[in-house]
């Protein structure tokens, strides 16, 4: 069986601080990121979804933390399609305009590049360091199975070699009857992770908790049910705390997909007060057994 780490979505969320997870000695953010390497191997970055890196706060991460901690980086916005802020694009970069949010298509393309290039780049400190884990790229609910989209899907993969992208799908079209086979085939095919998540079902943007390895490495998120997915309050949205039931149904799974990789990586992403690493730390106390 290939190496199961389990960790959490956040380390800095501000219902964390205040929930009491941390001792009242992890009083500064280099302590409690130290605090939070003891008890997990990885953790997923997702505030480099909402504005990119410096290079400088990611060479304090690698300083920070033991040799064997791992982050895995989430893709900032305007590279999976999403709308981003004016203010979160690199301050040469941006564009005059009058729209707070813009996407690919509002850049020149000598500036979308640069984006690319700064990114990437600024994540040399982990990579160097040996910390740095797969970068998640969360595709929009609007990015359905099509031509264009699988290469997209290939060109990320390869703007991002030799680091390792892994992919998440949150449009159903890609699962639905023959497509489920189809996506499987043609990730599997060109070797790219892909993302199972366990979210709500019922909107828009579910897609069903499909547990395939399709490389060499597996990524699982636990996003929570609650019943106030389309909630904007993002803490209402995955604030939910998941049952030893739950919990315990999928450790079997996740053994089984850790046989089919050399890792697997899962990530609890029901980021409210200290439900995460409640939730990660009984999940790998039942994968332990």
């Amino acid at each position: 069986m290939g190496a199961i780490e389990v960790g959490t979505a956040s380390w800095t969320d501000r219902t964390l601080l205040a929930s009491g997870w941390y001792p009242a000695s992890a009083d500064s953010p280099e302590k409690r990121l130290a605090y939070y390497a003891k008890q997990f191997p990885v953790v997923e970055v997702d505030s480099t979804y909402y504005g990119p890196p410096a290079e400088q706060t990611t060479k304090l991460w690698a300083e920070r933390t033991p040799s064997n901690f791992t982050f895995n980086i989430k893709a900032f916005s305007l590279l999976t399609g999403h709308p981003t802020k004016v203010s979160a694009i690199y301050k040469d970069l941006r564009p005059e305009t009058d729209k707070k949010n813009i996407y690919p298509d509002d850049l020149p393309p000598q500036a979308y590049e640069e984006v690319w290039s700064r990114f990437l780049s600024a994540l040399t400190p982990l990579a160097e360091a040996g910390k740095l884990g797969a970068l998640l790229f969360q595709f929009p609910p609007w990015f359905g199975i099509r031509k264009s989209n699988k290469e997209y899907l290939l060109e990320v993969a390869a703007r991002c070699t030799p680091l390792r992208p892994v992919f998440e799908l949150r449009n159903a079209s890609w699962f639905e009857g023959a497509n489920r086979n189809e996506t499987l085939d043609f990730l599997r095919n060109h070797k790219l992770p892909f993302v199972c998540v366990d979210m709500p079902q019922g909107h828009k943007s579910s897609v069903p908790p499909i547990v395939e390895a399709t490389a060499d490495i597996a990524v699982v998120r636990f996003h929570g049910h609650s019943d106030k997915w389309t909630s904007k309050d993002i803490h209402e949205k995955f604030g939910y705390r998941y049952s030893p039931a739950e919990l315990e149904a999928w450790a079997p799974q996740l053994k089984t997909l850790a046989d089919k990789t050399d890792k697997t990586q899962v990530f609890l992403n029901n980021c409210y007060e200290d439900y995460a690493q409640r939730n990660a730390s009984a999940l790998i106390e039942l994968l332990a057994d």
